[in-house]
């Protein structure tokens, strides 16, 4: 009997431990919504105002892009440039491919330096007036001179497959040219991590071993087939930090910026290397794929209606003809952007889910709530921390950093009650 009264003595004693280490637990964590107000409340006031100012002239600079975009495409048109150009063109060749290369190449390079104006106050001096840039003009000036070069070379050759759709599938041309615009961007994305991205920094494996080592067993617990992590110097550039996990089959690779590991506690590290192997491991690369397959066939419909409907009203007094005609493309460029940018706020709800799905994936990999919230503070650098919901909707390609802190909080939480309950 005495042992009986023992054994109950010691199972309450038990019990009430296990509730007043909950408990105190509880009181440490503190809720969800208390541990992000928390977290929130560490940007001062200045870093807020100044982190909301840079993000919310951003909307406004995807208005004034648009409509520069559409001023170039009406003094490419109006003018009788573009006619003249594609005129020229035929003069020089009649090997008509040749003569779109030709044509094509005069509409890059005009648009670029059309555009030069806005790009060097949007990519440069504001970049710089809000301390996110470390280049001088010359080094920006040479990488945006390498970007132009790549643009040349691959819609170049998107160019001419697709006036020769236009030609030979005057009805159906709509949908092989969805059809290859879409491989054009999966073979972008498959040549990039090799052959593009080097262009515009140095890539080297990554010499810290510790790090590589822990890198390399959470790719290989996830299932992605990595045997090295590789470093680039972003900080040439500027102070963001980034990573990723990028390239399609044999092309694919692990990269972390140098930001990311002179900024960065390993904890910190660790989560944003857990967010890229989730876009991997839950195939975001080709559910994107299948989404912009999507998107394109909708776009190239409406630019079947769309530039009929131009070329109609307009297309004598600037001197084009119907879709197969090269002196139209600053039209087609013009309607697809009409296109996107209406669709923006759509596009963006299909990234920021797959973003959403990768941060969780990236906890659960890692386990590491407050080093993901910790970088979510310093994405607000550059990240409105807080926005509304219609704002977060329609702006935000990403989840906010409160949405994000919230869920790193709600996770550790939950987590917590998992353990508790499993006592």
């Amino acid at each position: 009997m005495f042992r009986f009264w023992s054994l109950v003595k010691a199972s309450v004693l038990l019990v009430l431990l296990a509730a007043t280490t909950a408990a105190a637990q509880s009181a440490t964590l503190g809720s969800p919504e208390e541990e992000t107000r928390n977290y929130l409340s560490r940007l001062s006031p200045e870093e807020r105002a100044r982190s909301d100012a840079y993000f919310e002239g951003g909307y406004w600079l995807q208005l004034l892009d648009f409509l520069y975009g559409l001023g170039v495409a009406l003094v490419l048109l109006a003018t009788g440039l573009s006619r003249k150009v594609r005129d020229l063109a035929a003069r020089i060749t009649r090997v008509r491919p040749l003569g779109t290369a030709i044509y094509g190449a005069f509409y890059i390079l005009a648009s670029a330096i059309l555009t030069f104006p806005l790009l060097v106050y949007t990519g440069f001096f504001r970049e710089h007036r809000y301390g996110l840039s470390n280049q001088t003009f010359g080094p920006w000036f040479q990488e945006r001179i390498t970007a132009l070069a790549v643009g040349l070379v691959i819609f170049g050759l998107l160019l001419v497959l697709l006036y020769a759709i236009f030609r030979r599938a005057p009805r159906t041309w709509w949908i092989w040219g969805s059809v290859v615009s879409l491989s054009t961007l999966a073979l972008t994305g498959l040549i990039a991590p090799v052959f593009i991205m080097p262009l515009f920094n140095d890539y080297r494996p990554l010499a810290v071993p510790e790090l590589r080592d822990s890198i390399l067993a959470m790719a290989r617990a996830n299932g992605v087939p990595a045997d090295e992590v590789y470093e680039f110097d972003a900080s040439r550039q500027s102070k963001r930090i980034s990573a990723n996990v990028s390239g399609i089959l044999r092309t694919m690779r692990i990269s972390l910026n140098d930001n990311l590991l002179s900024r960065c506690t390993p904890a910190e590290i660790q989560s944003v290397m857990g967010h890229e192997m989730g876009h991997y491991v839950l195939n975001h690369t080709y559910e994107g794929l299948l989404f912009f397959g999507v998107l394109l066939l909708l776009g190239f419909a409406f630019l079947r209606w769309g530039y009929g409907a131009a070329q109609r009203r307009w297309g004598e007094r600037w001197g084009i003809g119907g879709i197969e005609d090269e002196a139209g493309l600053p039209l087609l460029a013009a309607v697809l952007s009409v296109f996107f940018f209406f669709t923006t706020p759509f596009i963006n709800t299909f990234v920021r889910a797959n973003e959403a799905e990768a941060d969780i994936f990236g906890l659960n990999a890692t386990r590491e709530p407050d080093g993901f919230a910790e970088v979510a503070l310093k994405l607000s650098e550059y990240r409105k921390l807080d926005p509304g919901p219609l704002e977060e909707w329609i702006f935000f390609d990403h989840p906010s950093g409160r949405a994000r802190i919230e869920m790193a909080m709600r996770w550790k939480a939950e987590q917590s009650a998992l353990k508790n309950h499993a006592r």
